[in-house]
């Protein structure tokens, strides 16, 4: 899956707006303000951080090996997927909706959408 088509895709889900409090280089994709997608270019290559249960974290690393521990976050709950071509676009989907769904159930209920709340 391109990167151009990952951001998209990001940008689709409800409430998204992309912002970049790192500098240019680096888009940040939130919702309510919360992060949940990364998108930036390191060594020649597209990367992607997004967040992800601690312990699907672990099986996801041991799976692909184009996935790390989150760059310059915290490695725990982020993982950088390297977009290398080794992983299925559907996964990487999955990856970006589990990361949106981690996010989004964190928010107080009057911000998610449906509630009233403004984004």
């Amino acid at each position: 899956m391109h990167s151009k088509a990952l951001y998209s895709y990001c940008l689709a889900k409800p409430g998204a707006v992309e912002d970049y409090p790192f500098g240019p280089d680096v888009i940040v994709i939130k919702v309510a303000s919360k992060m949940f997608a990364l998108l930036s270019r390191r060594d020649g290559q597209d990367n992607l951080a997004l967040k992800c249960d601690p312990n699907y974290s672990e099986i996801l690393r041991k799976q692909y090996p184009s996935i790390t521990p989150g760059y310059h976050l915290n490695k725990r709950h982020w993982n950088t997927v390297i977009l290398d071509g080794s992983i299925p676009e559907q996964e990487i989907r999955g990856l970006i909706d589990h990361s949106y769904d981690l996010v989004y159930k964190s928010l107080p209920k009057r911000l998610r959408s449906g509630s009233g709340g403004d984004w």
